[in-house]
């Protein structure tokens, strides 16, 4: 009887869209609907499984803890990129890891939406009309401002496609961008200061790296107009979370919409949550019943074929 468990499955949802009859072994399936960090707490949770299933990055898998977990045969992440497990530790180890496809339109769909929610106030209004107000916000408008795309990759260029129908002044920036690139998606290229001077909104879609950890910090939130919000459903650390806070504490920008942070879940009492600037969303680009469907759909695909002996979707 093999034994698997599903981690942090936080709406418990696994269970909706999951069919795990379709596996080639008799499997005890077991779905746990918080998560931990401590690397004990893993350990004890999962020593007796010799498969996992788990969600994007919530789960931390050090070379450390999967030393640790002699039983653990297949490690199943959603998506084929996940830098919370190191891959070459588990190969080492001899436990394969399995990804599945994803899809960019619920990330882009998000951004949108807190963009929007940010420039024309939703939170705050929707709260005033429930404690019996009217009209308390003058919103921002889209057509004729700038939109600062920070990377124009798979997302990036999709938000920056989606700017343009809405009339904007598109701009991006990233390390390596070329004019001819900024071009293709209806954008042109600036300089890194440029863009935050200028724009509007500004709108990260980065993958995180030693080369972006930290890459926006206070200089470049000092730069950007006190009219202007800040949009980031990338990765928190490639933003100084301190320097974020200050800039919307002093009201230096006008607001901030947020679904990544540099710890997640972000602690209770974590200064973001007392900021009325900003608008707060408990990292759900990947969270839609579309990409819930796929992801669940290609993990159960990945446990049976690695039970019959043919693993798909490796991870190198």
């Amino acid at each position: 009887m093999h034994r698997i468990a599903v981690l942090d499955d936080y709406q418990s949802a696994a269970a909706e869209f999951t069919d795990w009859s379709q596996l080639p072994a008799a499997a005890e399936i077991v779905e746990f609907h918080d998560s931990v960090a401590d690397p004990d707490e893993i350990v004890a949770r999962l020593r007796s499984f010799d498969i996992v299933v788990a969600m994007r990055e919530r789960t931390r898998f050090s070379r450390e803890v999967l030393q640790r977990l002699p039983d653990l045969r297949l490690l199943v992440t959603t998506g084929m990129r996940n830098k919370s497990i190191d891959v070459a530790a588990a190969t080492e180890l001899g436990i394969t890891v399995c990804g599945t496809a994803s899809q960019a339109a619920s990330t882009v769909e998000l951004t949108w939406a807190l963009i929007l929610a940010s420039l024309r106030h939703l939170p705050q209004e929707d709260a005033a009309m429930r404690a019996g107000a009217w009209q308390q916000t003058v919103g921002g408008d889209l057509e004729g401002a700038t939109l600062g795309v920070i990377g124009l990759g798979r997302l990036g260029s999709r938000v920056a496609r989606i700017g343009g129908a809405f009339g904007m002044d598109v701009v991006a920036w990233s390390q390596n961008l070329t004019d001819e690139r900024a071009a293709e998606v209806g954008a042109r290229r600036v300089e890194r200061d440029e863009l935050f001077a200028t724009s509007d909104v500004v709108t990260i879609h980065l993958l995180l790296s030693k080369r972006t950890r930290g890459l926006i910090g206070a200089d470049d939130l000092a730069l950007m107009k006190h009219t202007a919000v800040l949009v980031n459903t990338s990765r928190g650390p490639i933003v100084d979370e301190a320097a974020l806070v200050d800039v919307l504490r002093r009201g230096a920008i006008a607001g901030a919409g947020i679904d990544v942070y540099d710890t997640e879940p972000l602690p209770r009492h974590h200064p973001l949550r007392e900021l009325r600037r900003a608008v707060l969303t408990p990292h759900l680009g990947y969270v839609t019943r579309g990409t819930y469907e796929l992801f669940y759909r290609e993990a159960v695909e990945d446990v049976a074929a690695f039970l019959a002996g043919k693993p798909i979707r490796v991870l190198p």
